[in-house]
């Protein structure tokens, strides 16, 4: 999928949590807990990140979208990119940050990811590391089998992105406050006063899918926001204009390959 980014900048702090981190710990990782509802305001990084809820689930607002994370996935933050983040239960975070000259080659882009086993364990074994990651040494080689792994990550669906265009912005707008509403493409034409295929051509090639199927992955990334707080399926699946809870788990299993049930136990 091709991202896109806004013209404005956005009003961010720059942070620096490695700081007091040696110039040869070009990768480092630090935990932090945070309570049910914090925000953290939009800030960058000179590093990129790895953001890693080990419990909970986080909201992630950047310039070129939203992301629903829950545990066992992560968001991938490239240096510079701003970005804010809202924690919606209590999230466990572990976050991963290397130096981009340190390794040249990892993603440029943000995006959602699956956190492996493997990994799960290696960002554990790192938050241990306190000294100098030497290439033959024992920390030296969990950062060099981390940064494997992170070059074999998958990109999830769960991305939402966010049109310039202001009719479109109109739209998408009100389908995130409403996300049951029925209103058809024509309803919209009409509305707005514009050809439907307009509206067509716009969610192409600004958003890079159909109006069809951003309002699927709109109601997708509000039931999980709502399953995470523990709705129960049915509300959630009228909620987001299903006809039946089997209906909402099929489309649910589709994106994701879980049910709900299975994917937040």
């Amino acid at each position: 999928m091709a991202y896109r980014k806004k013209d404005t900048p956005c009003p961010v702090r720059e942070t620096a949590p490695w700081n007091d981190v040696p110039v040869h710990r070009p990768v480092t990782c630090r935990a932090r807990d945070y309570r049910a509802g914090t925000h953290i305001s939009a800030h960058k990084h000179r590093r990129h990140q790895l953001v890693y809820s080990m419990s909970g689930l986080m909201v992630v607002r950047s310039e070129v979208g939203r992301w629903v994370v829950p545990s066992t996935r992560a968001i991938w933050m490239p240096a510079g990119m701003a970005h804010a983040v809202d924690c919606i239960a209590e999230v466990h975070m572990r976050s991963l940050y290397i130096e981009p000259a340190f390794a040249p080659h990892l993603p440029a882009e943000p995006f959602a990811v699956q956190v492996a086993p493997l990994l799960r364990e290696l960002l554990q074994a790192a938050i241990l590391i306190d000294g100098p990651h030497e290439e033959d040494s024992r920390d030296g080689r969990v950062v060099r089998l981390m940064l494997d792994e992170l070059h074999r990550m998958d990109v999830l669906p769960l991305h939402l992105p966010e049109p310039v265009d202001p009719r479109l912005h109109r739209i998408c707008q009100h389908i995130q406050k409403h996300p049951g509403d029925e209103a058809t493409l024509q309803d919209w034409a009409q509305a707005l006063a514009i050809d439907v295929k307009t509206i067509q051509r716009h969610f192409a090639s600004e958003l890079g899918m159909t109006f069809g199927h951003w309002r699927q992955q709109a109601r997708l990334l509000a039931a999980m926001e709502r399953l995470a707080r523990g709705e129960k399926v049915i509300d959630v699946a009228l909620a987001m204009g299903y006809e039946s809870p089997s209906a909402f788990t099929s489309m649910f299993k589709r994106q994701l390959g879980q049910t709900p049930a299975a994917f937040f136990r």
